[in-house]
């Protein structure tokens, strides 16, 4: 299974980016995609995930009310909308995809996108 995220970028505090992944041709009941990030120095973290059919989504508190998951199932793509993005969002995000249910824990994602960095300037 191969994901392609894309749409990062060079933006400054306070602007909107959307990234995208392409999702895999087969979309189970229990597939979630989800969003992660690693920064400079730390560990991968989570952002926010949807399950690939159904309303259940989740979001890190840090980001809460900023950023926004969505999917478009004819397109079986997942965006990333992130809104008023603060310098502390600089990242490489990657978008997964865990066929097992609900999570948002890196490790329970089995396939991985290559990433695409986000870097916000103050």
């Amino acid at each position: 299974v191969q994901l392609q995220a894309s749409g990062g970028g060079l933006v400054q505090a306070g602007g909107s980016l959307r990234l995208s992944c392409a999702a895999p041709g087969r979309t189970g009941t229990s597939y979630v995609m989800g969003w992660f990030r690693q920064a400079p120095g730390k560990e991968r973290e989570f952002v926010a995930a949807i399950r690939w059919r159904g309303a259940e989504l989740y979001y890190a508190d840090s980001v809460k009310g900023r950023f926004t998951i969505s999917r478009d199932n004819a397109k079986k793509t997942v965006f990333l909308q992130m809104n008023s993005l603060k310098p502390e969002d600089t990242a490489v995000y990657y978008c997964a995809l865990n066929p097992d249910g609900m999570s948002m824990i890196p490790s329970r994602f089995r396939y991985w996108g290559q990433g695409t960095l986000v870097t916000v300037s103050s």
